[in-house]
């Protein structure tokens, strides 16, 4: 499977406002460097007319290339700029090549691959920072979209008692389990969407970082996959985006409690 890569050259504080920008048409992985960043995103889901909108607004400070690679050893290329990632004073993200560090409560230990989830990106962060404020002890998690796992192993370390997560890549599946098995922690995933995963009938816990169209249209199926009082974990959409979330929620029976905010994007928390 083949991939399209943009190189883009920006100064580093646009380079978040880009990568959000870039998030929005499908790019799921970014690469930090000395003059900006790499995106890259499956060839058959890149939209060059998209991109070209998308970065529209930016031409002034902002160059950049598009060239196509075949699928690349994501981890190489992560452990050399790959530095820990702090989410909260509780929750420290790290690789397993840099040291444990005993002043944190809680730490996960990813090895990305082509998976997305490595606690960089602002949706990652918040989701986890939200999953902090909710008791997971003894519940039942659903973790859809699950990339490298990340969330899922969260809950684990959280206490959940079963957690099932899937995603539409098969290589994202099998990375989420290999990070499991770095956490000492037992998931069930699946490969393929929420429609067709192995899921228990209800959760207490639903969890959902994919993008704003995928969480409108399968918003009625998260609200049956969830307990009364249950809650609905989103992110992966814009500050803008919100309110249009909390009508499509609502209007299955979800209710809003509560959101976080970072560089735009944001991970939202409702009840069932």
């Amino acid at each position: 499977m083949n991939y399209i890569v943009i190189n883009v050259e920006c100064n580093e504080e646009l380079a978040e406002v880009l990568q959000a920008v870039l998030g929005n048409v499908g790019f799921d992985a970014f690469l930090e460097n000395d003059n900006g960043f790499e995106a890259s995103i499956e060839k058959a889901l890149y939209n060059e007319d998209e991109v070209k909108e998308a970065l529209a607004f930016f031409e002034e400070g902002v160059t950049y290339s598009v060239e196509e690679q075949e699928k690349q050893n994501w981890n190489k290329l992560w452990e050399s700029h790959y530095d820990p990632v702090e989410i909260s004073e509780e929750l420290q993200i790290r690789a397993s090549f840099h040291p444990a560090d005993p002043k944190y409560k809680y730490e996960i230990v990813i090895t990305p691959k082509m998976s997305f989830g490595t606690g960089h990106h602002a949706t990652t962060t918040l989701m986890l920072r939200n999953q902090l404020t909710i008791d997971h002890k003894g519940k039942n998690v659903a973790d859809l979209g699950c990339g490298t796992g990340i969330l899922a192993v969260m809950s684990k370390l959280l206490g959940a008692e079963q957690v099932d997560a899937c995603d539409i890549e098969d290589w994202s599946c099998e990375n989420a389990l290999e990070n499991a098995a770095l956490n000492n922690v037992d998931l069930r995933v699946t490969v393929g969407t929420v429609h067709e995963m192995e899921k228990l009938d209800e959760y207490e816990i639903v969890l959902a970082n994919i993008n704003r169209n995928v969480l409108l249209e399968e918003m009625p199926t998260y609200q049956k996959l969830i307990t009364k009082g249950g809650k609905l974990l989103l992110s992966g959409f814009y500050t803008e985006d919100l309110p249009i979330i909390t009508e499509k929620a609502n209007s299955v029976g979800l209710t809003y409690l509560s959101h976080l905010e970072k560089d735009n994007w944001v991970s939202a928390v409702f009840e069932n």
